[in-house]
């Protein structure tokens, strides 16, 4: 229990100082000492572009790491997650409907994203039920190839509507152009995760399976529901607001439940505020690569999650032949 409360305030205080440091990353020269002063331009600078960039870094990554969280439970694979489920898949193809038939309308464009994330990562979640072998790597790639097959309808559409530079330029994970008033839609996810927490035991039972729930009394296709709920909303409303940020629900999970095991109460809020810092981080550096110019968010988090994934894959490999070995 002790180690616990270590854990999560040494994640407070990297949060607290890259949040700092976040602040303090621009090409204005105005500082956050110049904003507490009370300098109108550096106030005008932090309130409209810097703190809303850092609160949208930080909703992003609770919102993303708690649907991987969820959906690693309900599926009972470790390596699934909103980009390897199909849901940010769905969530494309459906913001781009939403852009061809109501461009401006934001809500419109959340709406739109979160029913078709809902119905593909309900069609992925149908079929695992279904498969017979599940393979701890073959249940991503069956989401992998689900959702190439949803991205070329994507594409496809795309094409023949000419939104094709639209679409590639707004899916890209990018925190450049967020300022104040295009990011207040992330605010839903503290609700979300909230929820999270309540159902958290209830999410927990669910990733045993079907006949363990019921055997306890547990409405098990109202808990999968809750949860798929919850993953598809996150989804469609981060997908909305700051594009695609590969890798973050997939790997932040795992590397909690490497040392705080699977239910998912005890994994919770080390799971957000790690995920936040590895955002962070990887914001930072997207900023000052090539400063006073930025990368792609997407493109520094696609690096080290790819690395970290692989990481992973082969080190659940050597865990599992030392088991056979033994």
């Amino acid at each position: 229990m002790e180690n616990n409360k270590k854990t999560k305030i040494i994640l407070i205080i990297a949060l607290i100082i890259l949040s700092i440091i976040s602040l303090s990353i621009g090409v204005s020269s105005y500082n956050i000492l110049d904003a507490l002063k009370g300098n109108p331009d550096a106030m005008q600078i932090y309130y409209f572009i810097r703190l809303p960039r850092l609160l949208t870094t930080i909703l992003a990554a609770f919102g993303l790491t708690i649907a991987g969280l969820i959906m690693q439970q309900l599926s009972q694979n470790k390596f699934v997650s909103p980009t390897t489920a199909t849901t940010i898949d769905g969530a494309k193809l459906g913001a781009m409907l939403a852009i061809i038939c109501f461009p401006g309308n934001q809500f419109s464009k959340a709406l739109t994203a979160f029913c078709f994330a809902l119905l593909s990562t309900f069609l992925f979640i149908s079929i695992i039920q279904r498969m017979k072998i599940k393979n701890a790597i073959f249940v991503p790639l069956i989401g992998l190839m689900l959702g190439g097959i949803i991205d070329a309808i994507t594409t496809f559409i795309s094409f023949q509507t000419n939104q094709v530079q639209n679409i590639n330029s707004w899916m890209q994970g990018n925190l450049a152009s967020v300022t104040k008033g295009n990011y207040e839609m992330l605010y839903l996810i503290v609700p979300l995760v909230l929820l999270a927490f309540f159902f958290a035991n209830r999410f927990t039972i669910a990733g045993m399976g079907e006949e363990f729930s019921k055997n306890l009394g547990m409405n098990y296709q109202k808990i999968m529901m809750v949860g798929l709920v919850i993953v598809a909303l996150v989804a469609a409303i981060v997908l909305i607001t700051v594009g695609t940020v590969p890798f973050l629900g997939l790997v932040i999970p795992n590397i909690i439940s490497m040392y705080r095991g699977d239910n998912i109460r005890n994994s919770l809020w080390e799971t957000a505020l790690l995920g936040a810092v590895f955002l962070l981080i990887c914001d930072i550096i997207s900023r000052v690569v090539i400063y006073p110019y930025e990368v792609s968010l997407s493109l520094i988090v696609g690096i080290i999650g790819s690395a970290l994934f692989l990481y992973l894959i082969f080190s659940d490999e050597k865990r599992k032949n030392k088991g056979g070995a033994s």
